[in-house]
């Protein structure tokens, strides 16, 4: 007996005895198998030559579709062997050192395999072979996209209108394993609420590798209609083990974050790290990596217990000088301390979030500081309490301390001059020639009373600061200091983290009432509901 017939001997063997463990462990991709695969494909290439029909018959002979199934058996169907076919043809034509012949073949390989998965009786004993195919079809392409030339190979040019129509490896990858995940997720094993049984155990599984070769590859927009789907039917998160539960949550948060959920990207991560093992110090750090940046976005700094902790050694020194740059409403510093760290934090795609997402909180405690220095409505000596004067900050005042700022982010050099403090220009006479996210308006731009106006009209509409612009008096005057009890300050700038907490409350809210009124068919769910999150009802 052949090779080629004794291998699908044994295939046949496992079908019958429902044997996915084993369909798995034989049916093998990679190149790192064993050397009588290598022996299959040269029998192959000898025997089965491309468009003779040889492999289609082999197939239909060792592997027949039976009619009387014993109970407890299972029989070869027609899109099991099909997938074997294009198994046979893989192994046949495979050439390892030509990735883009195999990405093609493995992509047809992993498309036959989600058709067998399919059937509604049998197609779970491959459950297992359609995750190790769907990891190495995702292995390859987060190979590829590394590689300019060969992804120029495999798409062709993608240039003009075009570019728009095709889609790239990455997409079509995804649509792949997405297709299982639908698979899975709308078996009818198990209901939405009770313990996942059948193909439904392999949700989570699927959505994660989707997941990971989408956020390896710079993708993630593509999972919003897998979050979608998963809000519509998906099975509670809660009831799957918490590897799957841990990842899961890791991404969602990741998705949230790139699309400037903070709130939604902050409760994810607090679950996810919460529920990883202390053990798992790699994956804990992971996570800490977007939650920490989450909570700056949202006014809240890391605790020093926080930061001692094993899994977030080394991160003391990136996030501390960034956290007293925005309390101390230092600009100077803001930029070196993101300078610093810009490599290791340009590398997890946050530098640029939190260059320019951070800087409306340095400007809530610039104007702060402004306000302090120069408020004379003050009793005695402390800025905080106020006389029957209405408390308001000065915008020329504003411009006066941001001019300040600005000449010594272009190098401006503060020199003591008797009692006072004046600025020299910089080593050589010339400004720095500023990036336009390196000055405070844009690049060497010089503030005015216009952009000011502007700057704290956006501060006040983002509820970092409490009143309005009396734009006569050109003054920010602060509301509600009674309330505090004469505290303009406390009034005048509430806690960030409140605020933006308190905003979004009221955007909740005001989805609750569009749904009571009837002005959308979806109701909001639950306050701290995370689209995608899948929460026990």
């Amino acid at each position: 007996m052949s090779l080629i017939a004794e291998f699908l001997a044994s295939i046949r063997g496992f079908v019958q005895t429902q044997n996915g463990d084993e369909l798995r462990n034989w049916l093998l991709v990679e190149p790192n198998v064993a050397a009588h695969y290598y022996e299959l494909g040269q029998q192959l290439r000898s025997s089965c030559p491309a468009n003779s029909g040889n492999i289609e018959k082999l197939v239909e002979k060792h592997l027949p579709e039976e009619d009387d199934v014993p109970e407890g058996r299972a029989s070869p169907w027609p899109g099991f062997n099909s997938f074997m076919e294009e198994y046979l043809k893989y192994w046949r034509d495979v050439d390892f050192n030509d990735v883009v012949k195999l990405y093609g073949r493995l992509s047809d390989l992993l498309i036959s395999c989600a058709n067998a998965l399919a059937n509604p009786t049998y197609g779970i004993m491959l459950l297992q072979t359609s995750m190790s195919l769907s990891e190495a079809l995702s292995k390859l392409v987060m190979s590829i996209t590394k590689e300019p030339h060969l992804m120029a190979q495999i798409q062709g040019d993608m240039t003009g209108d075009e570019a728009g129509e095709k889609k790239s490896i990455v997409e079509l990858a995804a649509d792949i394993i997405q297709k299982i995940f639908t698979s899975c997720l709308t078996d009818r094993s198990s209901t939405r609420w009770s313990p996942p049984e059948g193909k439904k155990i392999a949700v989570y599984l699927f959505a994660n590798l989707t997941l990971k070769l989408l956020f390896a590859c710079d993708k993630s927009r593509l999972a919003v209609q897998m979050f979608t789907n998963l809000s519509t039917s998906g099975p509670a998160l809660s009831l799957y083990p918490a590897s799957q539960r841990v990842t899961f949550l890791y991404y969602l948060g990741r998705f949230n974050f790139d699309h400037g959920h903070y709130m939604r990207a902050h409760w994810c991560f607090e679950e996810a790290y919460r529920q990883c093992h202390p053990q798992f110090l790699k994956h804990r750090r992971q996570i800490l990596i977007y939650w920490i940046p989450s909570n700056l976005l949202l006014g809240r700094f890391p605790s020093r217990m926080l930061l001692s902790r094993p899994e977030a050694a080394g991160f003391a020194d990136i996030f501390i000088p960034i956290c007293a740059a925005i309390r101390t409403g230092n600009f100077v510093a803001f930029h070196q301390a993101l300078n610093a760290s810009r490599d290791w934090l340009w590398d997890r795609g946050l530098y640029l979030t939190l260059l320019y997402r951070l800087k409306p909180l340095v400007w809530r405690s610039f104007t702060r500081k402004t306000f302090l220095l120069t408020w004379e409505g003050a009793t005695g000596n402390d800025p905080n309490m106020m006389t029957n004067r209405a408390p308001a900050l000065s915008l020329s005042d504003l411009v006066v301390t941001a001019m300040y700022v600005q000449k010594l982010l272009e190098g401006y050099v503060p020199v003591a001059a008797g009692t006072t403090l004046t600025l020299a220009p910089p080593p050589g006479g010339q400004p720095k020639r500023l990036m336009p996210s390196e000055g405070l308006i844009f690049g060497n731009k010089q503030p005015d009373l216009d952009s000011m106006e502007s700057i704290v009209a956006g501060l006040v509409y983002a509820g970092l600061l409490n009143g309005f612009i009396a734009r006569q008096q050109k003054k920010f005057a602060v509301e509600g200091a009674k309330r505090k009890g004469g505290n303009a300050v406390a009034a005048g700038w509430p806690c960030p983290y409140e605020s933006i907490m308190d905003r979004f409350r009221e955007d909740y809210e005001d989805e609750l009432a569009a749904a009571d009124a009837g002005e959308t068919n979806e109701p909001p769910g639950e306050f701290e509901d995370v689209p995608g999150w899948v929460k026990m009802g």
